[in-house]
């Protein structure tokens, strides 16, 4: 029994590691479908397995990080034969989520994101600051091995930023919305039906405003913010991945707006459309959460408050504190 157990404890870590590695792997080939070439290199508008990597390290700990490394050298791998520069981009894309968390664990970061703070410190740290390591490692190792021309080195280490930090932004909030299935529970059965209309307009939105001729991508912010006040992080975190989603596959494949416009206009107004809208999501939500769970703290405390008045005077409580069944305070 004693032996079962041990191998229980010794066995669960390695099956986390290879689960976070396949699931590496194959959330990268998802982001390599709408691939860009910049100067010879292959970048991706967004790139989910940031998030992935990065949600799960809060998730399980420091320890899972050989399963980021492992996904991303069997990423590498498959792409082309390994060269010496592959060595930086490993390096570069487990230091990236690992130095992200890190940071934020040390600022007090939590996963429930149901403070303004936490919001900020994912979009600073998590995003904008972790990334620079894997576009760094990963653009200078491509230079130093001469696999990218030094009037290359900018345009691809910006690529490559925005679509690591566009990971963490736009994957990492719909997995730490979702850690739970009792979030889903916690919907009461009314507003479903409003759930249901909001999924059917985001989808119809987003598909009219990427695929329009007309400047109409402004159009999916209402939705967002319709999302982010009525469901929080649950509904505004897969607002913005559909959207982003669609943003993508028109840029890519110069639809809509995103017609007649060169490679670097195309991702400059994708990475700007897809920034706004995680970070118009993830600060509105987080400011929400917060204000709803300071209204239940206030409201816990004033039902204390009654409690002790209707011990010191019997009766007086209920009328002069509780307002009465049905109506508001």
């Amino acid at each position: 029994m004693v032996r079962t157990e041990q191998f229980r404890r010794s066995a669960t870590p390695v099956l986390e590691i290879l689960a976070l590695s396949g699931v590496y792997y194959a959330s990268a080939w998802c982001g390599l479908l709408e691939e860009v070439r910049i100067a010879g290199a292959v970048v991706t508008p967004l790139w989910p397995p940031t998030g992935i990597a990065l949600s799960c390290l809060l998730f399980f700990g420091i320890r899972i990080w050989p399963g980021i490394t492992l996904g991303t050298f069997l990423v590498v791998a498959t792409l082309s034969p390994l060269h010496a520069a592959d060595f930086g981009i490993v390096v570069g894309n487990t230091l990236a989520p690992v130095c992200a968390y890190l940071m934020l664990r040390r600022v007090g970061f939590r996963v429930e994101l149901d403070r303004l703070r936490d919001g900020v410190m994912l979009v600073a740290l998590g995003a904008l600051g972790g990334m620079l390591v894997s576009a760094t490692l990963g653009s200078g190792s491509l230079w130093v091995t001469g696999s990218l021309p030094s009037s290359g080195f900018w345009p691809t280490w910006a690529a490559w930023w925005a679509g690591d930090a566009m990971g963490v932004l736009v994957v990492a909030p719909v997995l730490l919305a979702f850690r739970s299935p009792r979030v889903l529970r916690d919907i009461r059965h009314y507003r479903w039906a409003e759930a249901a209309a909001l999924l059917a307009a985001s989808v119809a939105v987003s598909v009219l405003a990427t695929r329009s001729s007309l400047a109409l991508l402004f159009l999916v912010f209402p939705l967002i913010v319709w999302a982010a006040l009525r469901f929080q992080l649950v509904g505004a975190a897969p607002c913005v991945l559909l959207v982003s989603v669609q943003a993508i596959i028109a840029a890519t494949g110069g639809l809509g707006p995103f017609a007649h416009q060169s490679l670097l206009e195309s991702m400059v107004n994708l990475q700007a459309l897809n920034g706004s809208a995680a970070l118009t999501a993830l600060l509105l939500a987080a400011v929400v959460t917060e204000q709803n769970g300071i209204r239940r703290r206030i409201e816990q405390a004033c039902r204390e408050l009654a409690e002790v008045v209707d011990r010191l005077a019997p009766g007086e409580s209920s009328r002069r504190w509780l307002p009465p069944d049905g109506e508001d305070g």
